[in-house]
């Protein structure tokens, strides 16, 4: 287990061995999950905004009013 001290401004450094397995760069996003008095964190992705706009226009053929009657109780 590695430790880091917070700073007076609620900063804490991540250890080097913890950046170099998440892969994480200055710059990078990370998340915290907290469950059970437990943190996790990850590695946020960025957005491939291309692939979501590609996506999102192949989701419209389930976008009617028949499929939200057909769905409703799911």
């Amino acid at each position: 287990m590695q430790a880091s001290r917070i700073s007076a401004k609620g900063q804490v450094t991540i250890p080097k061995e913890i950046r170099e397995v998440l892969k994480l760069e200055p710059g990078d996003l990370v998340a915290y999950e907290l469950q059970n008095g437990t943190v996790t964190l990850k590695r946020v992705e960025p957005l491939d905004t291309v692939f979501h706009e590609a996506l999102s226009a192949t989701l419209d053929e389930w976008n009617t009013p028949e499929d939200d009657e057909a769905f409703r109780d799911l």
